[in-house]
Parts: C-alpha cells; sequence; structure tokens
C-alpha cells in the first residue's frame, strides 16, 4: 500500500500523518508513507485544501483530519 500526505507541513498535515501511522499499526498494514509538501504536486490531485491523504493514488481525505477510527475505515475499504 502506497500513501500519500499531502500539505505544506502544517499541524493538521502532521496530525493526519500521525494517526494514519497509528491506524496502520493499530490494523497491522505495513505501507509506504510519502509526505507532499510542493504545492504544484499537490494540485496535479485536484486538493484545493489540505492536508490530503491519497492511498494508491486514490483521494481519500482532503480538507480535514479524520479520527484514527475513520482513517482505520478507510484502509479497511482499501485493502
Amino acid at each position: 500500500m502506497n500513501i500519500k500526505v499531502l500539505g505544506p507541513g502544517c499541524n493538521n498535515c502532521k496530525t493526519l500523518e500521525s494517526r494514519t501511522v497509528e491506524a496502520l499499526k493499530a490494523l497491522n498494514i505495513t505501507a509506504t508513507i510519502e509526505k507532499v509538501v510542493n504545492y504544484a504536486d499537490i494540485a496535479t490531485y485536484g486538493i484545493m485544501r489540505t492536508p490530503g491523504l491519497v492511498i494508491d493514488g486514490k483521494v481519500v481525505v482532503q480538507g480535514h483530519v479524520p479520527t484514527v477510527e475513520k482513517i482505520k475505515e478507510i484502509l479497511l475499504g482499501s485493502v
């Protein structure tokens, strides 16, 4: 599984990344996590508001930080 956290490094972006890591660990899912901070690269995903979460090329979250439980649901739907 390839996961990208889209955002310039703001607090919400960091929170999204840490919650995603927590959800992955809880579900025992191995994934590669990449931070995308360049606005031009972020724009290629059609994201208008950060943070964003991309799983295997599909945008699954944008503009807010979901709970760890919600991220788990998203991850399970992507496996």
